[in-house]
């Protein structure tokens, strides 16, 4: 929510103040590590009156993205040629192994899975959404990544415990980058033939939070 300030009658600067709900699907944002409790602990075990107060998060915050993240980054692309996943589809690790071997290349220790099922998740909570299951997680950290960024993640309706948000970030320790656009990105790599690239993440110096909005960038 954005609110222009009132700055008088001839302000010599024009000012406004943002009001930002982190955890919005219509937003492209990174999840921190006390997004979600298992129980009363904050991975990796932190009791949650020891990691979480009124006033911010004093374990697990996002803050551990505040220096950037630059590493190599990976699309698997489950609906190339602009396609979309079924709304009741459950990724699981034979799909994830299918679009690497369409991408003609291999997941590195410390990369970053971009997955794109094609979708917009900013939709009802109700309306059906394609997402990844618990062997899909599995292969995630089988393969070693660091960090996964997706258009989709878990399913909607969810069924719990959540496989990317109470498994992967919660138990597992995996950052998540919600919400990502990837249609772009999944031309320009049908474009070059190519399905890896460098990535950065330069997300707001703001302490104490439960996830900062990024705009990740991929070069090639």
């Amino acid at each position: 929510m954005q609110v222009v300030n009132f700055n008088g009658t001839q302000p010599i600067a024009i000012t406004d103040s943002l009001f930002v709900n982190t955890h919005n699907a219509a937003l492209t944002h990174l999840d921190a590590l006390s997004h979600m409790p298992v129980g009363n602990q904050v991975y990796p075990g932190v009791p949650l009156a020891d990691a979480v107060t009124p006033t911010g998060i004093r374990h697990a915050s996002a803050d551990h993205a505040a220096a950037g993240i630059l590493t190599r980054g990976v699309l698997l692309d489950l609906a190339p040629d602009r396609g979309s996943l079924d709304a009741g589809h459950h990724v699981n690790a034979t799909d994830l192994d299918a679009a690497l071997d369409r991408a003609g290349t291999s997941v590195h220790l410390g990369d970053a899975i971009v997955v794109r099922g094609g979708w917009n998740v900013n939709q009802p909570i109700t309306q059906p959404v394609p997402g990844l299951d618990l062997t899909a997680v599995d292969w995630i950290d089988a393969h070693g990544a660091a960090l996964y960024i997706g258009d989709i993640s878990d399913a909607r309706p969810p069924t719990f415990p959540m496989p990317m948000h109470q498994v992967a970030l919660a138990r597992l320790g995996l950052p998540l980058v919600d919400a990502a656009h990837l249609d772009n990105l999944a031309d320009h790599c049908t474009r070059l033939h190519r399905w890896s690239f460098m990535l950065v993440l330069a997300p707001p110096r703001i302490t104490g939070t439960t996830g900062l909005p990024v705009n990740p960038l991929a070069i090639f």
